[in-house]
């Protein structure tokens, strides 16, 4: 009940589009793992929430952001990519295509085995030649099938056979190996694509797009970058750059926090005041409150709104400041009736 009393008018109907505001609100969360930092994190990522945020803001999923580490450079370096960014190079020579329709393939492409095992006799040289021949025309057969299509795509969820790769060059089709099946579910989010289970022929509604699928060098890194800027793409991915794999691990960890604090945005965006000013409030009203219960309850009343105090006091120890003066000048700002003061870690208490 006290805290709707605290509750920031008008901060429960925010716009969780609007950039500036979702910046102002993650910026906490944000500074909590990167102090200093979060001036320019917190852009990054609320781009990349604003991005892949669907219709209706409640049913917001976290797993849409990813988030992809690059040692070299800086932060400064990082950027957001609408689509996704794989570690990884393209299995053949075709780098770049643009604008182009994508099919995906959860069994990999080579040639299966067949079902039923079976014990073949040949009797001369010229048979097993036509043997290795059918095999051929029958990979040429499966790839050309996937090119007739409209794909200039392949992604293949598992190994990629030397033959079928030979013929994905003669075809002129991009190679890409997923090979983590949870990457390759995300793949298909961002470009609408569906995984088939073995090479075939795919229907026009089985097959993705990609404005763009390209292999770049960031800093000294083959990355495959699929952009699908149009709309339907419900994947962003947010590129972070560090000098070493401890200072992105911590990077990932901030992103982590912000889009989470975003998915709580978007659930209830109502907000109170920071800086331990709301924990002090809580305190001085539960005391109040306990004063006029009787018997053994106010004394537990009391302790539970004493308990509050814990925060003030830890963040001025950790700021290096006296949390018993702090305390004392909150409670008589507060008993003043300024709600909204909390703890300055430079000056002391202020709002």
């Amino acid at each position: 009940e006290i805290l709707d009393d605290l509750v920031e008018k008008g901060s429960e109907n925010m716009d969780v589009r609007n950039r500036e505001e979702v910046v102002l609100r993650m910026k906490s969360a944000v500074a909590s793992k990167q102090f200093g930092q979060e001036d320019v994190l917190c852009p990054l990522v609320a781009d990349a929430c604003i991005q892949v945020c669907p219709q209706n803001p409640g049913n917001f999923n976290v797993d849409n952001v990813r988030v992809a580490k690059l040692v070299g450079g800086g932060l400064h370096n990082s950027s957001v990519v609408r689509g996704m960014v794989l570690k990884n190079d393209a299995v053949g020579s075709i780098k770049k295509v643009e604008k182009v329709k994508v099919a995906v393939f959860a069994g990999g492409v080579d040639t299966s085995a067949t079902e039923t095992k079976g014990t073949v006799l040949i009797h001369s040289a010229e048979q097993l030649e036509n043997y290795a021949k059918t095999e051929e025309a029958k990979v040429e057969e499966l790839i050309k099938s996937v090119a007739d299509s409209g794909a200039k795509v392949i992604v293949s969820g598992a190994a990629v056979g030397d033959m079928a790769l030979h013929f994905c060059e003669r075809y002129k089709l991009m190679v890409l190996k997923v090979s983590s099946k949870f990457e390759l579910r995300r793949f298909c989010r961002t470009t609408g694509a569906i995984a088939l289970l073995k090479l075939s022929r795919p229907n026009v509604d089985e097959l993705g797009y990609a404005d763009y699928v390209s292999v770049e060098e960031i800093g000294g890194a083959r990355v495959t970058v699929v952009k699908n800027e149009e709309g339907g793409n419900s994947v962003a991915t947010v590129v972070l750059r560090g000098s070493t794999d401890s200072i992105l691990d911590d990077l990932e960890r901030a992103v982590d926090d912000g889009v989470n604090t975003y998915k709580s945005m978007c659930r209830d965006s109502r907000i109170i005041p920071g800086a331990a000013a709301t924990e002090i409030e809580l305190a001085k009203r539960l005391k109040e409150f306990s004063l006029k219960e009787t018997g053994l309850d106010q004394y537990a009343i009391a302790k539970f709104g004493e308990s509050f105090e814990m925060v003030p006091r830890t963040l001025s120890e950790n700021a290096g400041l006296g949390a018993m003066e702090i305390i004392s000048s909150l409670y008589a700002e507060h008993a003043a009736g300024n709600v909204k003061v909390g703890i300055d870690l430079e000056k002391g208490p202020s709002l």
